[in-house]
């Protein structure tokens, strides 16, 4: 009677245990739905002409994808893509130049010891937590007093330094880059900014590139800070330059089907980057955890 009554209370265990895991995959599921339904909405709404946009079911395909296209094409002689190319230049190179300068400081507050480390990584976890709408007027009153404001520099320069990335950097560097390595790179004759570009950023790649991607995407979504900075509209960003778009569209309602056939364009090359890029950072992240 034993025997059977323990593999009784097993069974009832596993049951429990199966209907217990599916409520996290339950969560998730309609966490998934959550976040997939707005973009399948832009993605249908984007087919319909303005005829259909607003007489049509929401989820019912439409037959004006290419006419929206079109018209966003020839809207004031296609400053749309001018917006889209802005976004790319700012993202991109905002990106490479966050990414550089969170290696140089992670780097060297990870892998050197001098006075006052402490402090200043206390002072970057403090900017952290810092939201970026805090420091946007400063940035603008700054920026206007040397005479950048409505320039790219003033996309750009609030852009390089990104508190996060440096503090991602630094614990990335303290565990990926070994000690011993660099001195034996300096007893054969290895300059510090050798041992650093050589040796150091290869081993960091990964988060690197977890720093560049985290800070496109930032750049790329960012709101608040082009449209404190920026004035002339040749030099908006796609974010602004959509709600420009959407604020002309309460008294142009034709201006809706633009509004949203340029959300579906702006979101393609955030995909396309993560598809590209994600390959590598796979790659690098498991090639560094086996590293011994």
């Amino acid at each position: 009677m034993t025997p059977l009554t323990l593999t009784a209370d097993a069974t009832g265990r596993t049951t429990r245990a199966r209907r217990t895991a599916w409520v996290p995959t339950l969560v998730l599921l309609l966490g998934t739905l959550y976040c997939l339904i707005p973009i399948a909405w832009v993605v249908i709404a984007a087919t319909k002409d303005r005829s259909e946009l607003f007489s049509t079911f929401s989820f019912a395909p439409g037959t004006g994808f290419l006419d929206n296209l079109g018209d966003l094409t020839d809207y004031r002689d296609g400053i749309y893509w001018q917006w889209m190319a802005n976004s790319v230049f700012y993202a991109g190179v905002g990106a490479l130049l966050s990414a550089a300068v969170s290696a140089a400081g992670g780097y060297a507050l990870g892998r050197y010891a001098f006075r006052g480390r402490e402090f200043i990584f206390k002072v970057i976890l403090a900017g952290v937590l810092v939201p970026s709408i805090v420091l946007a007027v400063p940035q603008y009153l700054l920026l206007s007093k040397m005479g950048m404001a409505d320039s790219y520099w003033s996309m750009l320069l609030p852009s390089i330094l990104s508190p996060y990335g440096v503090y991602l950097v630094r614990i990335y560097a303290a565990a990926s880059v070994p000690a011993e390595l660099m001195e034996a790179a300096r007893m054969d004759g290895a300059s510090e900014w050798r041992i650093f570009s050589r040796i150091a950023v290869p081993m960091m790649m990964p988060g690197l590139i977890t720093v560049f991607l985290f800070q496109f995407v930032a750049i790329w979504n960012n709101f608040l800070l082009p449209y404190v900075m920026l004035a002339d509209d040749t030099k908006f960003p796609i974010t602004l330059g959509l709600y420009t778009l959407l604020a002309q569209g309460a008294s142009q309602p034709a201006l809706y089907t633009l509004v949203i056939t340029g959300c579906l364009l702006a979101i393609v090359p955030l995909i396309a980057l993560f598809l590209v890029i994600q390959r590598f950072w796979s790659l690098d992240l498991l090639s560094g955890s086996i590293k011994s």
